[in-house]
């Protein structure tokens, strides 16, 4: 679920950065009571996310006398194509609002098919796929949804969630016990420790100093592969950096319980669907 005043802010600032005061071609070519309906169509096959995201954007445009009929919805598999859904209204409603719904819909779809596509090659295993922070300003609610979508979980989503300690923390921090046990005397009950870990001699000084998570940074599969056997359930352990889905399978079957990615939100291909005038 995402926050319609986020959806709403969004959309309104994408719509003021694409028409500003006037649609130059639409508003003086098009009669304003002119009507048209509309089909957006998916032009390659993957997971759908945002149609009523897209849809918001005409409504926001023309809040009386717009329809929409919805024959696909957030998660179905699309094929080439597919009808996703039928619009009608005002035809400088349409053609205004187009680009900035395309662009919407196609980056979360894009998204939620390339989170589909880590979480199926992964399956089977005990590792659980994850975004990150490397998101899009402002773009941030709508990625994290459609990793969900995708069927991949959210890490936190912000830094207000959790505490999260990276290389720069531990090293300004005077080192991994006194990063942690300096924490622990502020955090309330509910808030986790995450630490990042270069290597195998760290992640013993993150057990010893009792984080909840743990993060192996770059470490190989053999490290991996270690790094379970000597934590041995007392943390969950999340894997991350540069992996891509060549890597993605023999990670996740050193036994990790996360793999953090990302790819998933900073560049990602943009689904290809289309906004169609029919009559």
């Amino acid at each position: 679920m995402i926050n319609s005043i986020y959806i709403d802010d969004i959309i309104k600032t994408a719509l003021l950065e694409d028409i500003n005061y006037l649609d130059t071609t639409t508003d003086y070519l098009i009669d304003e009571e002119q009507e048209n309906t509309a089909r957006f169509l998916a032009k390659s096959s993957g997971v759908l996310c945002g149609i009523n995201i897209a849809l918001r954007v005409f409504e926001l445009l023309q809040p009386a006398g717009f329809e929409a009929k919805v024959y696909k919805h957030d998660g179905d598999f699309l094929e080439n194509g597919d009808i996703i859904a039928e619009i009608k209204g005002k035809t400088r409603t349409i053609l205004k609002g187009e680009r900035t719904a395309l662009n919407l819909i196609q980056h979360m779809s894009g998204v939620a098919t390339a989170t589909r596509k880590a979480v199926d090659i992964v399956n089977g295993t005990n590792a659980s796929i994850a975004d990150t922070r490397k998101t899009l300003p402002g773009l941030r609610p709508l990625q994290k949804y459609a990793v969900t979508v995708g069927g991949g979980r959210n890490h936190r989503y912000n830094l207000s969630d959790a505490a999260m300690l990276k290389d720069n923390h531990v090293d300004a921090g005077g080192g991994i016990a006194s990063a942690v046990a300096k924490l622990k005397t502020k955090l309330g009950h509910m808030t986790k420790i995450e630490l990042e870990v270069r290597n195998l001699d760290e992640l013993g000084q993150a057990l010893e100093a009792g984080v909840d998570v743990i993060m192996l940074d770059n470490m190989s599969l053999e490290e991996m592969r270690e790094a379970v056997e000597i934590t041995n359930g007392r943390a969950l352990l999340e894997a991350s950096g540069n992996i891509t889905s060549k890597t993605l399978r023999a990670i996740a079957e050193t036994g990790v319980d996360i793999i953090s990615m990302g790819a998933l939100t900073h560049s990602v291909k943009a689904f290809d669907i289309s906004l169609k005038i029919f009559e």
